[in-house]
């Protein structure tokens, strides 16, 4: 479980005394548990796995968003500060699926919903999500879909 390796890394970068890279685990950690709480009223609670890979995933696209804030703005020690931060949270999301592949997963979906133009862009996405959300980046993948629903 993804949850488990977290925990573990924080145990070693305590060890190591790798001060950055626990506290970026520290905080994905914190992330996890505010997740936790949130999913205590929930009426459906997802696998663990999928809890933690959407909080991770969050938490990367929130880093990538500021860093190219950052550097617009001309503040590269910041920028490089979330760049560890994105790094650490990289290393424990599932290896995502390469551009080809990403593409590949379109079209046969695009062929098993019968979808014909932008207008079924949603039923594609929605397919997209419940099968590989947790190896694709939706936010590139809504513009392959739109692409190829064009």
């Amino acid at each position: 479980m993804i949850r488990d390796e977290i925990k573990s890394a924080q145990i070693a970068a305590m060890k190591a005394g790798e001060k950055d890279r626990l506290a970026a685990v520290r905080l994905i950690l914190a992330k996890l548990k505010d997740r936790d709480i949130e999913l205590r009223t929930a009426s459906s609670v997802p696998d663990d796995d999928t809890v933690v890979v959407e909080v991770l995933q969050k938490m990367a696209k929130q880093r990538r968003e500021s860093i190219d804030m950052f550097r617009s703005g001309g503040r590269n020690e910041l920028a490089a500060k979330e760049q560890a931060e994105l790094d650490v949270i990289d290393s424990f999301l599932p290896q995502q699926l390469s551009e080809d592949e990403t593409k590949a997963a379109i079209e046969a979906i695009k062929a098993e919903v019968g979808a014909a133009s932008v207008k079924d862009m949603g039923k594609v996405m929605a397919v997209l999500k419940e099968r590989h959300g947790s190896v694709i980046d939706m936010s590139k993948a809504s513009g392959l879909v739109k692409a190829a629903l064009s």
